[in-house]
């Protein structure tokens, strides 16, 4: 009877046309990601939690870009080391040798949190697509979670479902919404203690949880490293993922699964400050990727932070091109204050940002690496395709004509956001266009420039 039973789920599975995954990274590996992430280009990374009311690294400090994220609060002002001693030094002026980083928690009041205002941040930014520290490396978790009693946001500090709460707006702006999710905890005894009963009985219940609750589009792990995929049941995890769960069809993943898994299996391949792999430049990597990085040096809000450790606007419009350019994503973070408000500074960014993309987002959106970019390698000269239409992405204004070779016919040429035609020579299998004189009434953009190239052949 059980071979018939598996027989016809065979077949019922063959019909449909449906793809049954095994938990294995051969097979996981072959699942085709869905198309809607390549398409999107830009999203939004959220770091909050408990090490939002400390708010504080040392920014400026000589002690590499690692040590500068005020998420890991916790662990360095712990650590024997120069940031440790930065932290622990920081700490013990500040709140006493005698207050535990557990004492922050009920600090944490989140009383200006507007699910609904952020999302309308995030769309206007031109985003398409937000990701939730659901818990960081502390263990404490944004949604009431049964396996966190008393450590998570509805037991303690907001008395709220974040998760919930944000997931909800994201949506209703029609944003994709995700979870970042740390596997391993710091602190948590039975971690240490038993790390198989610390995967079946806490993280994995933990995971299926925020997948059943919230249907999230993306589910991007961290904290890997301590362990290889298989200790941490990780292609166990993304069968059920992938084969049985609600959000089967239309979730993806990054390749954070353990210590031997990054840049090798995943949906996507993920960056970090480009000091995890380093996938700068044009069509380097076949696979699907992405930069994540904060604004300033750190994730998490950094209270010290100051202009100088923010990237202009300008800087941050240029790294979603190059990153984009290269076939990439780019999400990037904010750090929200532990009172609920995102920062003035980090909107303000997003905003010109947005305002950018609205003239040109055509040469962002659903678009893909360029072909012939390498052949055209030029300063200040990206490119980008989305069916016949060539983008030629300047981030600085050209001061003379910007060849692009490789190209035997074209149809129409334009600047995006501006209506004058744009003039070219054509020598050859050599395009030359001709940048326009503009005038501030004329000029659509402060940052970058983008000329449309219509029926590239």
């Amino acid at each position: 009877m059980r071979i018939i039973t598996t027989c016809l789920l065979v077949l019922q599975m063959l019909h449909s046309g449906a793809q049954h995954y095994e938990p294995k990274w051969e097979s996981i590996d072959n699942r085709p990601i869905p198309q809607w992430f390549e398409d999107a280009k830009f999203g939004i990374f959220i770091h909050w939690g408990v090490y939002s009311v400390p708010a504080w690294a040392p920014a400026d400090a000589e002690i590499g870009i690692y040590a500068k994220y005020s998420e890991w609060y916790w662990w360095r002002k712990n650590e024997d080391s120069q940031a440790g001693k930065l932290f622990s030094d920081y700490h013990n002026r500040m709140y006493g040798e005698n207050f535990k980083y557990q004492d922050f928690a009920p600090r944490w009041k989140a009383q200006h949190f507007d699910p609904n205002q952020w999302a309308k941040i995030f769309k206007d930014a031109g985003a398409k697509y937000v990701v939730l520290t659901s818990k960081h490396h502390e263990g404490f978790t944004l949604w009431p979670s049964e396996q966190s009693w008393n450590w998570n946001s509805m037991d303690i500090g907001p008395h709220r479902d974040l998760c919930g709460e944000l997931t909800k707006s994201v949506k209703q702006e029609n944003l994709y919404m995700g979870f970042y999710y740390s596997l391993y905890e710091w602190y948590n005894p039975l971690y240490h203690k038993n790390v198989e009963k610390y995967v079946n009985n806490h993280m994995i219940p933990q995971m299926k949880d925020l997948v059943l609750r919230y249907e999230p589009d993306v589910f991007w792990t961290d904290g890997e490293w301590d362990h290889p995929s298989e200790v941490w049941k990780s292609t166990e995890f993304l069968a059920w993922l992938f084969n049985e769960s609600p959000v089967k069809d239309q979730v993806v993943v990054n390749d954070r699964w353990g210590n031997e898994t990054r840049g090798k299996h995943g949906d996507f391949f993920t960056t970090e400050y480009d000091l995890v792999h380093n996938h700068e430049g044009v069509g380097k990597t076949a696979s699907p990727w992405e930069e994540c990085r904060g604004i300033g040096t750190s994730f998490g809000y950094n209270q010290i932070e100051d202009l100088d450790n923010y990237m202009t606007s300008d800087a941050l419009v240029d790294l979603l091109i190059t990153k984009v350019a290269g076939g990439g994503n780019l999400l990037l973070d904010i750090g929200p204050t532990a009172d609920g408000r995102i920062p003035v500074i980090q909107q303000q960014r997003l905003l010109d940002m947005g305002n950018w993309l609205r003239i040109n987002g055509e040469a962002i959106y659903e678009t893909r690496p360029w072909k012939g970019a390498e052949d055209n390698q030029t300063e200040f000269v990206y490119f980008t395709k989305k069916g016949n239409d060539l983008f030629v992405i300047c981030t600085e204004f050209p001061e003379k004509p910007i060849k692009v070779t490789g190209i035997k016919k074209t149809g129409k040429i334009t600047m995006l956001g501006n209506t004058e035609a744009v003039k070219s020579k054509k020598s050859a299998n050599t395009l030359s266009i001709i940048p326009p004189d503009l005038s501030p009434l004329t000029n659509p953009s402060p940052y970058a420039w983008v000329f449309k190239i219509e029926d590239v052949k």
